[in-house]
């Protein structure tokens, strides 16, 4: 574990994503951390270009090696949930923690990587959604479970996006779900003019995913009951919510072990 006095060493997966650039920058400015190494798929140079490191920052294709060479102490991870677990599975081995912040991670990649920080003894921090007003809306959706017996979800994101429904919806319906005590009542149509119109379901809640470019992320629950309904909503503007939620996670996964999931663990929701 790394000292008070000393830098929490970071390395970034997937440093030239759109996500892995914004984290590189945030690390590289955040006192108490240091960026010390960057993985992407197709490597040209040995540095990462980044005007705002004090320090070259290697820049490697093979996680492995790179983590040999430079003493990491976290692995940043927000590639896709089968990079992710190869990326688990590297770095924990080496006892180095994990922040993962990957959708579409099942529950058996969950249970492997909880099993590998137990092993290992170190910690592994995974959360669907890193922004604070993300965070907020699933504890607040928990909070008016208890007291609805109908719910809906839809989540909004770019027409980019690869999966359907995002983890934070997932995630979401899941929280719910167990805050209620048994599914919700979902309602079912008689006649389904066309199919899968009412979405996926979810222990008894409608999930409805848009795909558009005007968005970037977003969720609004529907709770509804006789003679009124509750609408929780939250709209991401800029991928900038993200950072200090990830960096929050970066800071607290080297004290912990075991797997953390949830923004809202390290929040103290």
């Amino acid at each position: 574990m790394t000292s008070s006095l000393e830098p929490i060493r970071v390395v970034i997966n997937g440093a030239l994503g759109r996500m892995g650039q914004e984290i590189t920058k945030a690390v590289v400015c955040e006192p108490g951390l240091r960026a010390v190494g960057a993985v992407e798929k197709e490597v040209t140079q040995q540095y990462l270009p980044l005007d705002e490191a004090p320090e070259l920052v290697l820049l490697s294709s093979d996680l492995d090696s790179l983590l040999k060479s430079c003493d990491a102490d976290v692995v940043v991870d927000f590639t896709n949930a089968e990079v992710s677990m190869a990326a688990a599975r590297i770095a924990i081995k080496r006892k180095v923690n994990m922040v993962i912040g990957t959708t579409g991670l099942s529950e058996e990649n969950l249970a492997e990587i909880a099993k590998l920080c137990q092993a290992y003894k170190v910690g592994a921090v995974v959360a669907p959604n890193f922004s604070l007003g993300a965070a907020l809306l699933i504890h607040l959706s928990k909070v008016a479970a208890k007291f609805f017996n109908h719910a809906e979800i839809i989540e909004m994101h770019h027409d980019k996006k690869a999966d359907a429904p995002s983890g934070t919806a997932i995630a979401t319906a899941r929280a719910m779900a167990q805050m209620h005590g048994k599914p919700f009542i979902y309602p079912k149509v008689t006649r389904e003019v066309l199919s899968n119109t009412r979405g996926g379901e979810m222990d008894g809640i409608a999930i409805h995913s848009l795909r558009l470019p005007g968005f970037m992320a977003g969720q609004e629950v529907v709770f509804s009951g006789a003679g009124e309904t509750l609408s929780l909503r939250h709209n991401t503007i800029s991928r900038e919510c993200y950072l200090p939620g990830v960096i929050l996670a970066i800071k607290e996964v080297t004290k912990r072990k075991g797997l953390t999931y949830g923004l809202d663990a390290l929040l103290k929701l």
